[in-house]
Protein backbone atom coordinates (compact mmCIF):
# COMPACT_ATOMS: atom_id res chain seq x y z
CA UNK A 1 0.00 0.00 0.00
CA UNK A 2 1.30 3.35 -0.95
CA UNK A 3 2.04 5.56 1.86
CA UNK A 4 1.63 9.68 0.84
CA UNK A 5 5.06 10.95 1.43
CA UNK A 6 4.92 14.49 2.84
CA UNK A 7 4.76 16.61 -0.76
CA UNK A 8 1.46 14.47 -1.09
CA UNK A 9 0.09 14.64 2.34
CA UNK A 10 0.13 18.85 2.13
CA UNK A 11 -1.03 18.87 -1.18
CA UNK A 12 -4.14 16.67 -0.84
CA UNK A 13 -4.42 18.57 2.68
CA UNK A 14 -4.90 21.69 1.24
CA UNK A 15 -7.12 20.65 -1.81
CA UNK A 16 -9.10 23.28 -0.53
CA UNK A 17 -7.56 25.60 -1.34
CA UNK A 18 -7.41 24.94 -5.25
CA UNK A 19 -10.96 24.10 -5.01
CA UNK A 20 -11.68 27.49 -3.61
CA UNK A 21 -9.36 28.86 -6.73
CA UNK A 22 -11.38 26.35 -9.14
CA UNK A 23 -14.72 27.35 -8.54
CA UNK A 24 -15.67 23.92 -8.21
CA UNK A 25 -15.37 21.45 -5.02
CA UNK A 26 -15.10 17.61 -5.83
CA UNK A 27 -17.36 15.63 -4.71
CA UNK A 28 -14.73 12.98 -5.56
CA UNK A 29 -11.24 13.97 -4.71
CA UNK A 30 -9.63 10.91 -6.86
CA UNK A 31 -10.17 12.95 -9.72
CA UNK A 32 -8.77 16.37 -9.04
CA UNK A 33 -5.58 14.21 -7.48
CA UNK A 34 -5.14 12.44 -10.70
CA UNK A 35 -5.62 15.96 -12.91
CA UNK A 36 -2.90 17.36 -10.77
CA UNK A 37 -0.55 13.83 -11.47
CA UNK A 38 2.39 14.20 -14.25
CA UNK A 39 3.50 11.09 -15.91
CA UNK A 40 7.05 11.78 -14.58
CA UNK A 41 5.55 11.65 -11.00
CA UNK A 42 5.13 8.00 -11.32
CA UNK A 43 8.44 7.16 -12.74
CA UNK A 44 9.60 7.88 -9.16
CA UNK A 45 6.63 6.54 -7.35
CA UNK A 46 5.73 3.67 -8.85
CA UNK A 47 3.50 2.69 -6.02
CA UNK A 48 1.08 5.93 -6.25
CA UNK A 49 -2.43 4.97 -5.46
CA UNK A 50 -3.64 7.00 -8.63
CA UNK A 51 -2.56 6.97 -12.73
CA UNK A 52 -1.44 9.94 -14.58
CA UNK A 53 -3.29 13.05 -15.94
CA UNK A 54 -4.01 12.07 -19.53
CA UNK A 55 -6.47 10.11 -20.01
CA UNK A 56 -8.43 13.34 -18.40
CA UNK A 57 -6.21 15.38 -20.35
CA UNK A 58 -7.67 14.03 -23.57
CA UNK A 59 -11.38 14.43 -22.30
CA UNK A 60 -10.97 17.76 -21.07
CA UNK A 61 -9.63 18.86 -24.15
CA UNK A 62 -12.58 17.56 -26.03
CA UNK A 63 -14.79 19.24 -23.79
CA UNK A 64 -13.21 22.03 -23.47
CA UNK A 65 -13.66 22.85 -27.56
CA UNK A 66 -16.85 22.18 -27.43
CA UNK A 67 -18.15 24.16 -24.71
CA UNK A 68 -16.09 27.01 -26.71
CA UNK A 69 -17.41 26.39 -29.82
CA UNK A 70 -20.87 26.05 -28.75
CA UNK A 71 -20.59 29.21 -27.17
CA UNK A 72 -18.65 31.15 -30.04
CA UNK A 73 -21.44 29.89 -32.47
CA UNK A 74 -24.47 31.26 -30.17
CA UNK A 75 -23.25 34.67 -29.84
CA UNK A 76 -20.86 35.53 -33.52
CA UNK A 77 -21.96 35.25 -37.01
CA UNK A 78 -18.75 35.55 -38.44
CA UNK A 79 -17.61 33.18 -40.92
CA UNK A 80 -16.46 29.58 -39.71
CA UNK A 81 -12.38 30.41 -40.60
CA UNK A 82 -12.91 33.61 -37.89
CA UNK A 83 -14.09 31.40 -35.56
CA UNK A 84 -11.65 28.90 -35.53
CA UNK A 85 -8.85 31.24 -35.06
CA UNK A 86 -11.22 32.89 -32.42
CA UNK A 87 -11.14 29.49 -30.72
CA UNK A 88 -7.75 28.75 -31.49
CA UNK A 89 -6.38 31.46 -29.49
CA UNK A 90 -8.83 30.29 -26.27
CA UNK A 91 -7.38 26.84 -26.24
CA UNK A 92 -3.37 27.15 -27.06
CA UNK A 93 -0.98 25.93 -24.88
CA UNK A 94 0.17 29.81 -24.24
CA UNK A 95 -3.95 30.90 -23.12
CA UNK A 96 -4.05 27.75 -21.14
CA UNK A 97 -0.54 27.92 -19.05
CA UNK A 98 -1.51 31.58 -18.16
CA UNK A 99 -4.23 30.64 -16.87
CA UNK A 100 -2.94 28.25 -14.88
CA UNK A 101 -0.14 30.88 -13.68
CA UNK A 102 -3.05 32.96 -13.10
CA UNK A 103 -4.92 30.21 -10.74
CA UNK A 104 -1.41 29.48 -9.15
CA UNK A 105 -2.19 25.61 -8.61
CA UNK A 106 1.26 24.90 -9.90
CA UNK A 107 2.31 23.89 -6.24
CA UNK A 108 -0.32 21.52 -6.68
CA UNK A 109 1.17 19.34 -9.53
CA UNK A 110 2.83 15.95 -8.43
CA UNK A 111 5.75 16.22 -10.88
CA UNK A 112 9.34 14.63 -10.76
CA UNK A 113 12.02 16.34 -8.93
CA UNK A 114 13.71 16.84 -12.50
CA UNK A 115 10.09 18.56 -13.96
CA UNK A 116 9.78 20.05 -10.34
CA UNK A 117 13.19 22.29 -10.81
CA UNK A 118 12.40 23.13 -14.51
CA UNK A 119 10.19 25.76 -14.31
CA UNK A 120 10.88 28.09 -17.10
CA UNK A 121 11.24 26.05 -19.80
CA UNK A 122 8.91 25.31 -22.88
CA UNK A 123 7.99 21.89 -21.40
CA UNK A 124 6.64 23.50 -17.97
CA UNK A 125 4.21 25.67 -20.40
CA UNK A 126 2.94 22.26 -21.84
CA UNK A 127 2.30 20.91 -18.37
CA UNK A 128 0.12 23.53 -17.36
CA UNK A 129 -1.56 23.71 -20.41
CA UNK A 130 -2.22 20.10 -20.07
CA UNK A 131 -3.08 20.44 -16.30
CA UNK A 132 -5.32 22.95 -17.13
CA UNK A 133 -7.17 20.40 -19.79
CA UNK A 134 -7.34 17.64 -17.23
CA UNK A 135 -8.53 19.72 -14.61
CA UNK A 136 -11.86 20.78 -16.76
CA UNK A 137 -11.81 16.40 -17.37
CA UNK A 138 -12.07 16.32 -13.74
CA UNK A 139 -14.17 18.85 -13.31
CA UNK A 140 -16.93 17.33 -15.87
CA UNK A 141 -16.67 14.09 -14.37
CA UNK A 142 -17.26 15.20 -11.59
CA UNK A 143 -20.33 17.40 -11.91
CA UNK A 144 -20.89 17.40 -16.17
CA UNK A 145 -21.37 19.71 -18.08
CA UNK A 146 -22.76 22.76 -16.22
CA UNK A 147 -19.50 22.53 -13.94
CA UNK A 148 -17.28 22.62 -16.65
CA UNK A 149 -19.24 25.21 -18.75
CA UNK A 150 -19.01 27.00 -15.19
CA UNK A 151 -15.37 26.59 -15.01
CA UNK A 152 -15.13 27.47 -19.03
CA UNK A 153 -16.64 30.45 -19.23
CA UNK A 154 -15.11 31.96 -15.92
CA UNK A 155 -11.44 31.08 -16.39
CA UNK A 156 -11.75 30.93 -20.18
CA UNK A 157 -14.11 32.51 -21.85
CA UNK A 158 -13.35 35.67 -19.60
CA UNK A 159 -10.30 35.95 -21.92
CA UNK A 160 -11.98 36.51 -25.38
CA UNK A 161 -12.83 40.22 -25.36
CA UNK A 162 -9.41 41.00 -24.63
CA UNK A 163 -7.86 38.13 -27.20
CA UNK A 164 -10.35 39.96 -30.01
CA UNK A 165 -9.05 43.81 -28.83
CA UNK A 166 -6.06 42.77 -28.71
CA UNK A 167 -6.41 40.67 -32.37
CA UNK A 168 -4.04 37.75 -30.57
CA UNK A 169 -5.81 35.42 -32.76
CA UNK A 170 -3.77 36.55 -35.56
CA UNK A 171 -0.81 34.35 -37.02
CA UNK A 172 2.57 36.62 -35.48
CA UNK A 173 3.31 35.65 -39.38
CA UNK A 174 0.06 36.88 -41.03
CA UNK A 175 0.03 39.81 -39.27
CA UNK A 176 3.94 40.95 -39.73
CA UNK A 177 3.42 40.59 -43.61
CA UNK A 178 0.10 42.28 -43.47
CA UNK A 179 1.02 45.25 -41.52
CA UNK A 180 4.68 45.69 -43.05
CA UNK A 181 2.78 45.55 -46.46
CA UNK A 182 0.28 48.10 -45.62
CA UNK A 183 2.53 50.54 -43.88
CA UNK A 184 5.93 50.07 -45.54
CA UNK A 185 4.97 48.05 -49.15
CA UNK A 186 7.41 45.09 -48.05
CA UNK A 187 7.39 41.63 -47.80
CA UNK A 188 9.78 40.12 -45.19
CA UNK A 189 11.51 37.46 -45.66
CA UNK A 190 13.06 34.83 -43.17
CA UNK A 191 16.71 33.51 -43.33
CA UNK A 192 17.97 30.95 -41.26
CA UNK A 193 20.67 31.99 -39.20
CA UNK A 194 21.71 29.12 -37.86
CA UNK A 195 20.59 25.08 -36.75
CA UNK A 196 22.20 22.87 -34.56
CA UNK A 197 21.16 19.95 -32.67
CA UNK A 198 20.81 16.50 -33.20
CA UNK A 199 18.02 15.43 -35.76
CA UNK A 200 15.13 14.63 -33.06
CA UNK A 201 16.29 17.78 -31.25
CA UNK A 202 16.71 20.37 -33.68
CA UNK A 203 16.90 23.99 -32.63
CA UNK A 204 16.90 26.52 -35.58
CA UNK A 205 17.59 30.58 -35.20
CA UNK A 206 15.78 32.31 -37.86
CA UNK A 207 16.08 36.14 -39.09
CA UNK A 208 13.02 38.19 -40.35
CA UNK A 209 13.90 40.69 -42.71
CA UNK A 210 12.46 43.97 -44.54
CA UNK A 211 14.65 44.18 -47.42
CA UNK A 212 17.76 43.79 -46.44
CA UNK A 213 17.20 44.85 -42.65
CA UNK A 214 16.87 42.16 -40.19
CA UNK A 215 14.21 43.26 -37.72
CA UNK A 216 14.28 40.36 -35.35
CA UNK A 217 15.73 36.92 -34.50
CA UNK A 218 13.83 33.88 -33.41
CA UNK A 219 14.17 30.11 -32.19
CA UNK A 220 12.30 27.00 -32.11
CA UNK A 221 12.48 23.34 -32.95
CA UNK A 222 11.66 23.89 -36.08
CA UNK A 223 11.91 26.45 -38.87
CA UNK A 224 7.87 27.01 -38.83
CA UNK A 225 8.21 27.39 -34.71
CA UNK A 226 11.69 29.54 -35.58
CA UNK A 227 9.65 32.06 -38.10
CA UNK A 228 6.62 32.35 -35.63
CA UNK A 229 8.92 33.26 -32.68
CA UNK A 230 10.54 35.77 -35.38
CA UNK A 231 7.79 37.35 -36.63
CA UNK A 232 6.25 38.02 -32.95
CA UNK A 233 9.57 39.78 -31.81
CA UNK A 234 9.23 41.99 -34.95
CA UNK A 235 5.89 42.76 -34.24
CA UNK A 236 6.92 43.97 -31.11
CA UNK A 237 10.40 45.72 -32.10
CA UNK A 238 8.33 47.88 -34.87
CA UNK A 239 5.21 48.36 -32.49
CA UNK A 240 3.13 46.46 -34.28
CA UNK A 241 2.16 43.90 -31.76
CA UNK A 242 -1.24 46.00 -30.83
CA UNK A 243 -4.13 47.44 -33.09
CA UNK A 244 -3.57 50.84 -31.52
CA UNK A 245 0.19 51.09 -32.51
CA UNK A 246 -0.87 50.67 -36.24
CA UNK A 247 -3.24 52.95 -36.23
CA UNK A 248 -0.94 55.91 -34.69
CA UNK A 249 1.80 54.61 -37.73
CA UNK A 250 -0.84 55.05 -40.23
Amino acid sequence: MHKANMNEQTQIQNLEVLEERLGHVFRNKDFIIEALTHRSYLNEHADFAYTHNERLEFLGDAVLELIVTEHLFKNFANPEGELTNWRAALVNAKTLAGIATQLEFEDFLLLSKGEARDKNSKARMYILANAIEAIIGAIYLDGGVPAAEKFIHKHILSHLEYILKNELYVDPKSKFQETAQELLGITPNYKVLEEKGPDHAKEFTVGVFLDKEMIAVGQGSSKQEAQVAAAQLGLEAKGWDTPIAVKKEK
